[in-house]
């Protein structure tokens, strides 16, 4: 065996071995360098003489193991494994054969698996993390999480805590609730506010409940802002800064905090027997809060407190509001229910316009335009919306009538006129009684005198029983 194959303790004993040979060192002097006995350092130095450098390799090195597996075993693992996990990691497969009957630690079937070239190492490329001071003052920054854990150990049903920690002195909040939602989160900011005040930001995850996946309006778009949750809403309308962290190590106050209790106060609820969330969150409040606080609390690096004062009405924020269109008849829709605008907002034209309708966390409803709150009734049902049918007219609508034959304006046809004045055959032309052609109505002309310029008369006359005119009878 070759020094290549030995370990660096036994290349090292080699050296030591081969100063000896040379008389360069003697075995007491061996033993004190190697930190062996004297008698084991005969017993090396007597193994070194007989086989050289191959002595002093462990004897054991290159044989089975006591523990080890029957090759028979490992041969049918592989087999089973290539034949139905292929595609299984060395620990869900482990878990799957021994649902079979093959016990194989899943370590085990990792070294094989690397063995015979069915599975490579897999590293991670490590993501390169900055320190980040805490903030200066109290109320600058604080965390928010869920820590979804058994805190109860199946003493009742599964349930999250949440979790707030002030960045800056490790001060902690915390509430059992049945989930993480919206409700809950405000409850926990309520909590803190009504103890120190609205902080600056909040740093929280990208749950849902703080980060909208959706896409936003189109007036959204326009003005350049990006879509809201409820709670994110809320946080805009109180003045506190949303923090939406990239990754668990970003808020790791609250990430460690969670760790902190889920080792002690669980085994603490389990001493005081407590298996409600009532006593749990009382228990909190009382006793476990105040001694994590008084032990792990740090004092900020400046005194100021930079809470803000909660605001006037600053509980009805955290709601939930949407905007209805108000319909022709004054009503609201909104989750499946109605609600009739009263009168006295008659004056302020509010049909066809939207209204916010305000949710609160009680359950009361508020409807509201322009900061003004709007009186308003709920209805037991939808109302009725009387469709009036369109009366049919009794006689269709027709066009423009064919006069009778006997009506005045056919005398008057042009073809009538033409056929009246039409001449006979001879090529004499008709004419009445008085000398002129008939009137175009068909009627005779009237007879008229005839005068010369050196017999005119002036005014208005009558005509005589003889037909002539008479100078005497001028008017």
């Amino acid at each position: 065996m070759g020094t290549l194959t030995m370990s660096a303790k036994e290349r090292r004993r080699a050296v030591i071995m081969a100063g000896v040979q040379a008389g360069e060192l003697n075995l007491v002097g061996a033993a004190a360098v190697l930190g062996l006995s004297y008698r084991q350092t005969k017993r090396v130095w007597r193994r070194y003489r007989t086989a050289g450098d191959a002595g002093l390799v462990h004897r054991l090195r290159g044989r089975p193991g006591p523990r080890r597996k029957p090759p028979e075993l490992r041969a049918q693992v592989l087999a089973r494994h290539a034949q139905r996990y292929p595609d299984f990691g060395p620990t869900l497969a482990a878990e799957y054969l021994a649902r079979e009957g093959w016990q194989v630690d899943h370590e085990t079937l990792r070294r094989w698996l690397l063995a015979a070239g069915r599975w490579t190492v897999r590293r991670r490329r490590q993501r390169h993390r900055q320190w980040r001071e805490r903030k200066p003052c109290f109320g600058a920054m604080v965390q928010l999480d869920g820590s979804h854990h058994d805190w109860f150990e199946g003493r009742r049903a599964p349930c999250v805590l949440m979790v707030m920690v002030d960045d800056a002195t490790n001060r902690v909040w915390a509430q059992f609730f049945e989930a993480e939602t919206t409700h809950a989160s405000y409850d926990m900011l309520e909590g803190w506010a009504r103890r120190y005040g609205l902080p600056q930001s909040l740093y929280v995850d990208r749950d849902s409940i703080y980060r909208c996946e959706g896409v936003g309006s189109i007036a959204e778009q326009i003005a350049g802002k990006r879509p809201q949750t409820q709670f994110g809403r809320a946080m805009e309308k109180l003045g506190v800064q949303l923090i939406l962290a990239n990754s668990p190590q970003a808020k790791g106050r609250v990430e460690r905090m969670n760790g902190v209790l889920q080792d002690r106060l669980v085994k603490a609820l389990r001493l005081a027997g407590i298996d409600d969330l009532a006593a749990a969150n009382a228990y909190l409040a009382q006793t476990c809060l105040p001694e994590l606080n008084q032990r792990f609390q740090v004092p900020a690096a400046s005194a100021a407190d930079v809470h803000q004062a909660t605001p006037r009405g600053w509980q009805e924020a955290l709601s939930w509001e949407v905007e209805r269109v108000v319909q022709r008849d004054w009503t609201v829709v909104y989750q499946g229910r109605w609600y009739q605008l009263d009168r006295a907002t008659a004056g302020l034209g509010l049909a066809g316009k939207k209204v916010t309708v305000r949710r609160l966390r009680d359950g009361r409803i508020q409807l509201e335009r322009g900061g003004v709150k709007l009186k308003w009734r709920a209805l037991d049902r939808r109302p009725l919306r009387v469709r009036v049918p369109a009366v049919a007219p009794t006689q269709p609508a027709v066009g423009p009538q064919k006069p009778a034959a006997n009506h005045p304006g056919r005398l008057q046809r042009i073809g009538s006129v033409r056929k009246a004045m039409r001449r006979p055959p001879g090529g004499v032309r008709r004419v009445g009684a008085s000398g002129r052609p008939p009137l175009r109505s068909g009627l005779p002309a009237s007879p008229t005198r005839r005068t010369t310029n050196n017999n005119r008369t002036r005014g208005h006359c009558r005509l005589s029983s003889e037909g002539d005119i008479s100078k005497e009878t001028l008017i």
